[in-house]
């Protein structure tokens, strides 16, 4: 690896620059802590009394501290070297110091006018926090200046580096806490500067914040020597600066340290982006070696400042400093007494005028405008948001003669769209595409015509599609994409997630943080709606020919579709021109989760592209090319779908149907939205009970062949009158009988091929068991046949692997335009 000469600046701040650091660290300090205690008497202009303490302590107090001298030193640094600039606060449970930041800047005031800068403002910041109708103690929405909520660790890096993407100019610090140093996502983030081009990308600033323990332990970065925590992180690829602070440390030294280390950070980032931006061809096309990313180790005391010691027992710099290092203040005067102690300390009256508004000298750090950290446009991402310039459909739609005449693989279709939007928005470069190492396996490889894969490290003779300024990002790491997918997405930016649908659930926890995010943020005035997240889950349960049951799970869906329903979304395209038009949906939407499942398999062509365009408006619809009900009335029976392979299934069966039992009045539904099935009551995309009933009517039998597992399916529905278990509702989905097998095998294994479809209808069908006996015969010997079939040959059925559509209308000479 290449090294440069060692990193150090000297930075000399004269005693007012010290002293004015200082004041705003203590300002920081006596907000934060006041935020957790105190419901009045916010300037202590007199001695404090049980009535002015919160009935309820709630908050955290041990990383307060650290992030508060982070939050000081990079104003300093905003202010001096006039950079944009985005922190990502890892340690969420310090809510409380963004908080104080915000409000000594001015942003939060001008955000919420009840929390404006003078006492009665300082009052309102302090008795909201962390109390019923206030706000959390973790950095969630309403905190000006974030991008992430603080309740689940491991995410900060991830953000930090999606936010830099495609932001040239933006300096992104990361404060990492050192118990969330310990989790999964966490470990793999350190990775991301391999993937971080110093031309069109903005810069990250990881702040390794190791105050010593989580809630009752210690942490591990704080414990292993300090040559090998050295030696670990210049692995990953970076150059460490080392601030450390302890109980007795003089102030004065602290700040100095800290400013040398941010200043020497900044000198060598900026280095590094100039001969990237301005050297030769070599230097543009990172050419040369990879050279090490400045980053700080900042290790100081657990609730540093605080108490040190109460009822006998050390506080500071110990794991009894991580929430409420005072307790029982109301009750017990000697604590009251300790509390006034401590809040004293910090000389509010050096810091706030008689009215609460901050002093001069304590603002002097502070940058001015969109430069604040709480005001940044990056930490509000919709101010930046831009509409996507999206291709036409009908240049990537594929021609359907007649219903199910054709085959085409949906996700290579959206792939050349996908190609021509990356065309379309190289200048600006603000959408790209994530995916865990399967952009090829996932059909989508036509997108290289127009970017590669990003990679700044070392390549190789043979390797394909990789380069520096790539907008396509794989790592294997799903967790990763997840993390960069979202810090682009609250930066102002759009993407789209691709995966194999089995290991979405790798993201399940942050895929659920996400949504409550978007929920919480709607309901934040000032927050600007931002694009949405959009899942591609392809290479699904039904078609695993190289793998197996480890890759057979449509789970995701479930998991998603428990979460807020102002929020989340799933798609279930049948054919490749209604994956298009969900896709364009989708990518134009805001502030939601949006799940679409497609297949990348050749399926059958249903609809086109204007049918497709005005089924997905509908989210569901009949399919009456595909059914043989009888004009003005009811059918027979009802045959639903959802997914690819239960639309193929379901369309095999009417036809055996209509073969077999012509009488018979069958009705087709298909099903794109699956939040059509629920009440309008119980999700904005609902549909009202009488077109509910309209659709599936009110008594007859409904057989429903779902992507998924079918109990998903009867818990939307359940309110409806034929929805409960019990009643005409039949769901048939995946139902965990996977194995690497044919295609069609996995629909009988899992009891939704055409021939249970067909059973299910006889069985169901009030009359029809008597009647239809050797037709139901003959659709379990089919079965039969197929279970020999596929032992003795290794592939399907020649009736099943050569089955074509061939409706009424094919029948009668009828053609689709």
């Amino acid at each position: 690896m290449h090294t440069d000469a060692p990193l150090t600046t000297l930075t000399t701040l004269t005693d007012a620059e010290t002293q004015g650091l200082d004041a705003h660290w203590r300002a920081l300090n006596y907000l934060s802590a006041c935020q957790l205690y105190l419901r009045d008497n916010p300037l202590l202009t007199e001695p404090l009394r049980p009535e002015h303490i919160k009935p309820r302590l709630l908050g955290h107090w041990g990383t307060v501290p650290g992030l508060g001298l982070v939050y000081t030193h990079l104003n300093r640094l905003v202010r001096a070297r006039g950079r944009d600039a985005l922190c990502v606060w890892g340690p969420g449970h310090g809510a409380a110091a963004v908080l104080a930041g915000a409000w000594l800047e001015g942003t939060y005031g001008e955000l919420e006018p009840d929390r404006s800068r003078d006492a009665a403002g300082m009052l309102r910041l302090f008795r909201d926090f962390s109390q019923p109708g206030g706000v959390p103690s973790h950095t969630a929405p309403g905190v000006p200046g974030s991008i992430q909520e603080g309740g689940e660790l491991g995410y900060s890096l991830a953000h930090a580096y999606g936010a830099a993407f495609d932001n040239p100019d933006l300096l992104v610090c990361a404060v990492v806490g050192d118990g969330e140093a310990e989790t999964g996502p966490l470990a793999a983030s350190w990775h991301a500067d391999k993937f971080l081009d110093p031309v069109h990308d903005g810069a990250v600033l990881p702040v390794l914040h190791l105050n010593g323990y989580k809630i009752a332990n210690p942490t591990v970065l704080s414990r292993i020597p300090e040559d090998e925590l050295d030696a670990l992180l210049r692995g990953y690829g970076h150059e460490p600066l080392y601030v450390t602070a302890t109980p007795g440390s003089d102030p004065a030294d602290v700040h100095r340290a800290m400013a040398a280390a941010f200043d020497g950070a900044l000198d060598r980032i900026e280095r590094y982006q100039r001969e990237a931006r301005e050297g030769g061809k070599e230097a543009r096309e990172g050419a040369g070696p990879r050279r090490p990313w400045p980053m700080v180790v900042l290790r100081a005391p657990k609730g540093w400042t605080g108490p040190h010691e109460v009822d006998g027992k050390q506080i500071e710099d110990t794991w009894r400093a991580h929430q409420i290092p005072v307790s029982g203040v109301r009750e017990d005067p000697e604590k009251l007494g300790e509390l006034e102690r401590w809040l004293r300390s910090y000389r509010p009256e050096e810091l706030f005028d008689d009215d609460g508004r901050p002093r001069e000298h304590v603002l002097e750090c502070v940058p001015e405008g969109d430069r604040r950290l709480g005001a940044s446009p990056h930490a509000n991402g919709g101010r930046l948001l831009r509409e996507l310039p999206l291709p036409a459909l009908e240049e990537h739609a594929v021609p359907v003669e007649a219903h199910g005449r054709g085959t085409h693989e949906p996700t290579r279709a959206l792939g050349g769209l996908l190609r021509e939007l990356m065309s379309a928005t190289e200048g600006r470069r603000d959408f790209r595409l994530f995916g865990p190492d399967e952009t090829d396996s996932n059909h989508l490889q036509d997108v290289y015509d127009a970017t590669p894969r990003t990679w700044q490290a070392r390549q190789l003779e043979g390797d394909e599609h990789l380069g520096p300024h790539g907008r396509v990002l794989e790592v294997l790491s799903e967790h990763l994409c997840q993390g960069w997918l979202e810090g682009y997405l609250l930066t102002g930016r759009h993407g789209l997630f691709a995966s194999y649908e089995a290991f979405a659930h790798v993201v399940d926890s942050m895929a659920g943080q996400h949504v409550k995010w978007l929920h919480s943020a709607r309901e934040v005035a000032w927050r600007r709606p931002v694009a949405s997240l959009n899942y591609l889950l392809t290479s699904h349960a039904w078609r695993q020919d190289h793998n197996g049951f480890s890759h057979q799970d449509p789970g995701f869906i479930d998991h998603v579709m428990n979460k807020s329903p102002e929020v989340v979304r799933v798609y279930l395209p049948p054919d490749t021109n209604t994956l298009l038009a969900v896709a364009d949906h989708v990518l134009r939407t805001r502030d939601t989760v949006n799940v679409v499942v497609a297949g990348k398999q050749p399926c059958f062509d249903w609809l086109g592209l204007e049918e497709a365009r005005a089924h997905c408006a509908r989210g569901l619809g009949v399919w009456d090319w595909a059914g043989t009900e009888r004009h003005g009335q009811e059918p027979d029976v009802v045959l639903a779908c959802a997914g690819d392979v239960p639309t193929q299934e379901t369309l095999a069966a009417s036809a055996l149907l209509r073969e077999h039992l012509p009488g018979l009045s069958v009705r087709v539904v298909n099903v794109v939205d699956i939040a059509r099935l629920m009440p309008l009551t119980a999700h904005p995309h609902g549909l009202p009970d009488a077109e509910f009933d309209a659709v599936f009517t009110r008594d007859r039998p409904v057989v429903f062949a779902y992507h998924g597992y079918p109990w998903l399916i009867h818990r939307l529905a359940y309110r409806r009158a034929g929805g409960s278990a019990t009643g005409p509702l039949h769901v048939r989905g995946y139902r965990e009988m996977g194995t690497t097998t044919t295609p069609f095998d996995m629909v009988v294994r899992n009891d939704l091929d055409r021939y249970r479809l067909v059973m299910d209808v006889i069985d169901r069908t009030p009359g029809l068991a008597t009647r239809a006996t050797a037709v139901r015969q003959r659709m379990e010997d089919m079965r039969t046949r197929h279970r020999s079939w596929i032992r003795e040959h290794g592939t399907d059925m020649p009736e099943v692997a050569g089955w074509t559509w061939s409706g009424p209308e094919e029948e009668s000479g009828a053609t689709h335009t």
